[in-house]
């Protein structure tokens, strides 16, 4: 553990009414002296004095009436959570590098990237009488809305900003930034996985659709019925979400093998029209048999009528099969796997010319427009249908560099995963109530509502290490390390919108309390809808749409606060 840590603890466990002086009361003397209650402040009123003695958290941890000093326990609490959250970040990260994606990446490390919130939340209405509950949860339902929108507003603007590269033909090139903050010309790219990312993020509302129709219909005896259809909804969501999570590297892999094999199909036939004396098909779209063997022979140097492994070999060598990271022995093996029909590792006469035709029914059946025609539009048909596969393939993001290494002392680090997870889980169920305390608590020495101080200040503790990894990710200006930034964001959302109002769902429906967040509601659904939809349908993003998601946080706290305060919603 850090030295910081040791001092916070130290302060917080061992001094709790000496090292804070006149700040933080110990729960039971209010001070040295009756002057030194001048600092027992209210917010709006620096000459009044305080007397009422506070509730210490498990009856020892320091507590204070005054705004100052409930700032501070904030900043101190909020440090401690952060710190959990680092360390359930790091234990999570080595527990992947030794395990890899699958279940651990896909189920296990996504519940952990939510479980400070997931406490915070719980721990604002599990305590007190209902009515205390009741009060108390609206910090709950500020922090799931203030993550939530800092996530895809002010964290997506900056990583948009720290990984810009040029735009050139509407797409972002890898490493290269000249254009400054070009508001047109500069931005980032993503991958096509994570437009899907973006959509489950946006299609992750419907349990706060659901929980909300009895107001929408304005009724009130469905309101109890409504959070308990909204918890069944959340719940078969998040595990239908994990269950996707766990399977996506597989679907990823198979996509990518699919975008490859077209890409070696149009690349072959492209290489074949381009060295062939004549047209590939006949008027009536069959192979061109004469042609074919022209080109058989061309292809089969000693002349023993066989096309082997070596002689395939030089045919694929001038496809630029690099640029979609497929090796020419990859490609090879494709080929001799489609053209090869009776398995003696050669191809003949009649198996080239069925495998020609095959794969030009297969290229016919693509975007591309039809190959029946002269040798230059055939030429122009394969040539548009091999650029649009490679564009394909870099916008799946190949991370076939990314796969799962040796690690020396697979133990030992597995040890010190569990250790960092264990430590993590246990900073963050100890000091979630503290905090939650010290939030309800300057709430009321400065009569700011609770919501607002959870909405601005908690998610900058329970979503730091998230918003770190991500802007640490984007600076790398790659389209794979965008693609894991904006990936990130999406989850570290949908996880909110699903694990984190599951508990929060749990709590309004065991202990009866009334659902009154329209207005939170109203503002998460329009933040996830609006990035969600536009994030799904385009995956380069210029740099001026960060400026439209700078401008979504502000306008997401002025309408609670006008639908609340000025509109009476509350």
């Amino acid at each position: 553990m850090h030295l910081k840590t040791y001092l916070l603890l130290l302060i917080l466990l061992i001094f709790p009414g000496t090292i804070y002086g006149r700040l933080i009361s110990d729960g039971v003397h209010t001070g040295i002296g009756r002057d030194s209650d001048i600092v027992r402040l209210d917010w709006n009123n620096f000459a009044g004095a305080v007397e009422e003695s506070c509730k210490q958290s498990y009856g020892f941890l320091p507590c204070t009436n005054t705004a100052f000093g409930n700032a501070f326990l904030i900043l101190v609490y909020g440090y401690l959570m952060f710190l959990g959250a680092m360390y359930l970040s790091a234990g999570s990260e080595l527990l992947l590098e030794i395990l890899g994606p699958g279940l651990i990446g896909g189920l296990f490390l996504p519940v952990l990237g939510a479980l400070p919130d997931a406490m915070l939340i719980f721990v604002s209405g599990i305590s007190g009488g209902s009515a205390a509950a009741q009060s108390q949860v609206s910090v709950g339902m500020g922090l799931l809305a203030g993550s939530t929108v800092m996530l895809i507003t002010v964290i997506w603007g900056i990583c948009c900003i720290v990984g810009k590269c040029d735009i050139q033909n509407s797409t972002a090139v890898d490493s290269k930034d000249t254009k400054i903050f070009s508001l047109t010309g500069s931005g980032v790219s993503t991958d096509v996985w994570t437009s899907h990312a973006a959509t489950i993020m946006a299609v992750s509302v419907t349990p706060f659709l659901v929980v909300q129709l009895p107001q929408l219909l304005s009724s009130t005896s469905a309101r109890h019925l409504s959070v308990l259809i909204a918890l069944i909804v959340s719940l078969t969501l998040l595990v239908s979400y994990c269950l996707y999570q766990v399977f996506q590297p597989w679907i990823q892999s198979r996509r990518l093998d699919f975008v490859k094999q077209k890409h070696v199909i149009s690349g072959v036939l492209k290489h074949l029209t381009k060295h062939a004396l004549g047209r590939l098909c006949t008027d009536e779209g069959e192979p061109n048999i004469d042609v074919l063997e022209k080109l058989f022979k061309a292809i089969d140097e000693d002349d023993d009528g066989y096309l082997s492994h070596s002689e395939l070999r030089a045919l694929v060598v001038g496809i630029r099969l690099d640029e979609i990271n497929q090796i020419e022995k990859d490609a090879v093996e494709k080929l001799m796997k489609d053209f090869d029909t009776s398995h003696d590792n050669q191809i003949e006469l009649s198996e080239f010319t069925a495998g020609v035709a095959k794969w030009l029914n297969e290229a016919r059946g693509s975007k591309a427009p039809s190959l029946e025609t002269g040798p230059s539009d055939t030429m122009k048909c394969l040539t548009d249908l091999h650029e649009e596969t490679r564009r394909e393939h870099h916008f799946l993001g190949d991370q076939g560099d990314g796969g799962v290494e040796d690690v020396e002392n697979p133990r030992s680090i597995a040890i010190k995963a569990v250790l960092l997870l264990l430590l993590g889980t246990v900073i963050a169920a100890v000091f979630a109530d503290p905090l939650v305390d010290a939030v309800n608590n300057f709430s009321s020495a400065t009569s700011i509502p609770s919501f607002f101080i959870s909405f601005i200040a908690l998610p900058l503790a329970t979503n730091s290490s998230e918003a770190v990894s991500a802007i640490v990710f984007a600076s790398r200006k790659k389209l794979r390390s965008a693609s894991l930034t904006f990936s990130e964001l999406y989850g570290s959302v949908t996880m909110n919108n699903l694990l984190c109002l599951s508990v929060f769902l749990s709590l309004v429906y065991a202990r009866g309390l009334s659902w009154d967040f329209s207005s939170e509601v109203l503002v998460i659904l329009i933040v996830c809808v609006v990035v969600g939809v536009f994030a799904s349908v385009r995956s380069t993003f210029p740099l001026w749409t960060s400026l439209l998601a700078f401008l979504l946080y502000p306008l997401s706290l002025v309408l609670v606060y006008v639908l609340d305060y000025k509109c009476g919603w509350t």
